[in-house]
Order: structure tokens, then C-alpha cells, then sequence
């Protein structure tokens, strides 16, 4: 069996309202509470583990990029304007409004209701293996 990655945990400082953004924004499903985790499961198998973080406790904001297609994207960036989030072309929220098209592809970066950088993109960096 070659490695993959199963799951990841994802700190929330609501972990219901971090996970049902992310699987309405996806397209995807909110899975049974397993213990303290919310699950998320992406088509590929990985699952995020959304979990609840004590008010008084900080957490770093993570990136998570998700490889969509070009379908998905419309539908997801789509809801991220109805919902009038903001979104950036660069990770550094530079090009504040716009989206890039790095590879050939589009990509978009906006956040989560907990502060997490989530990026979606149409063609996987360096672009699609010859």
C-alpha cells in the first residue's frame, strides 16, 4: 500500500457551523459526530476531523487547498459571492475580487467562519502530470 493521508483534524471555534461551511461550499456531506470530531469526507477518502477548541484556547489559522473541478469551482465560487464572502487571487490577500489562473487553471482564496485559509483550485500546481 503506498502512504496516503486518511484524515486531519481541524481546530473550529464552532466546529458545526466550520464544517457545514465547508461541505455547503463543497458540495459535500457533514458525516455522524464521531466522539469530540465532525467529519467532512472529500471524494478522495481524506476526512477533516472538525473539532470544538475551548473559547480560551488559541489556534493557529491553517491552509487547506482543495483540487476541484472545473464544475466545482463555478458551484463553490458561485456561493462564496452569494454569500458575499471576500475572496483574494493570492494567499497574501493581495488582489482582493479576483481570482488566478496559475497552470491554466482558476483559483480562489477566501476563509472560513473559524479564520482558516481555504483555496480551491482547478489544476494542481506545476499542472496536470504530461
Amino acid at each position: 500500500m503506498s502512504v496516503q493521508l486518511n484524515h486531519t483534524i481541524v481546530a473550529a471555534k464552532d466546529r458545526s457551523e466550520s464544517a457545514e461551511f465547508l461541505a455547503d461550499i463543497l458540495g459535500l456531506e457533514v458525516g455522524a459526530p464521531m466522539g469530540p470530531f465532525l467529519p467532512v469526507q472529500l471524494h478522495n477518502g481524506v476526512t477533516l476531523d472538525f473539532a470544538q477548541q475551548p473559547p480560551d484556547k488559541e489556534f493557529a489559522p491553517q491552509h487547506y487547498a482543495f483540487l476541484v473541478s472545473e464544475a466545482e469551482f463555478d458551484a463553490a465560487f458561485d456561493k462564496i459571492k452569494r454569500y458575499r464572502l471576500t475572496f483574494w487571487a493570492d494567499p497574501r490577500q493581495h488582489l482582493e475580487g479576483e481570482i488566478n489562473h496559475h497552470d491554466g487553471g482558476r483559483g480562489v482564496y477566501f476563509l472560513d467562519p473559524s479564520g482558516h485559509y481555504l483555496e480551491l483550485i482547478t489544476v494542481p500546481y506545476g499542472g496536470w502530470p504530461a
